[in-house]
């Protein structure tokens, strides 16, 4: 494959090594230095693009791939409020669009066993639910992506709960999800159900960025020749 990384930090970075290792091309890197250039790319010269940028930038880059005709692969995280504007943008130009807020294998079971899990303890109101996310200083929006995408798993089973609350545990009509930032953590979430004589806690603790890499490339191979929108259930069947 012909990859356009749109994002060149760590994240870009990693995808790269591993790309080029696998034996692919790297059609050419896009950041706040260079992204005036985004134009220049075209299915002429790109097979498919993975986006990983800020929150501010992600959804223009998004736009130009769809009406373009590049296929797009997503994980930039806090632009969600747009996304139905990139789906209808998908359908309008009967493009494909991947997007998932974590690309890793392992967090796509952490979800799938989330709502396993949520749809059981709904059923015991005796326990609290809360959600605990930890990422590097470098993280600028919160809670992650991950951790709302892991909120709204539990709120499919907890109809009593109006939405989820960032960093706020006083109300308790609301699902809690508690951001915190330190020094060198890739990623780290942890759902917990308390009560007053036990704790039950479901967790995925990254140790890389490999496993995120890994998960956005083969998100780009498994959507070639595609149309239309998907995520990480699509592609694991989940």
């Amino acid at each position: 494959m012909r990859i356009l990384l749109i994002g060149y930090g760590k994240m870009g970075k990693t995808i790269e090594q591993m790309a080029l290792a696998k034996g692919h091309q790297i059609a050419g890197t896009i950041d706040h230095t260079n992204a005036e250039t985004l134009s220049s790319y075209t299915p002429a010269n790109t097979d498919v693009a993975i986006e990983f940028t800020h929150p501010e930038a992600a959804f223009g880059n998004i736009s130009y791939c769809l009406n373009a005709g590049i296929p797009v692969v997503s994980g930039s995280t806090g632009w969600l409020d747009r996304y139905s504007e990139a789906v209808q943008l998908c359908q309008e130009n009967k493009g494909a669009f991947f997007y998932a807020s974590n690309y890793s294998v392992g967090v796509n079971l952490f979800f799938h066993f989330n709502e396993y899990i949520a749809s059981k303890m709904q059923a015991y109101k005796e326990y609290q639910v809360s959600i605990r996310e930890i990422h590097h200083l470098q993280k600028v929006d919160k809670p992650s992506g991950t951790g709302i995408t892991t909120a709204e798993g539990i709120l499919a089973s907890y109809p009593t709960l109006s939405g989820w609350a960032a960093d706020d545990d006083s109300d308790k009509s609301k699902l809690n999800i508690m951001s915190e930032r330190e020094p060198d953590v890739v990623g780290t979430h942890i759902v917990t159900y308390a009560s007053e004589v036990d704790k039950i806690e479901l967790g995925h603790i990254a140790h890389s960025r490999a496993g995120f890499a890994e998960g956005a490339l083969i998100a780009a191979d498994w959507l070639k020749g595609r149309q239309g929108v998907y995520g990480m259930k699509d592609m694991l069947n989940l």
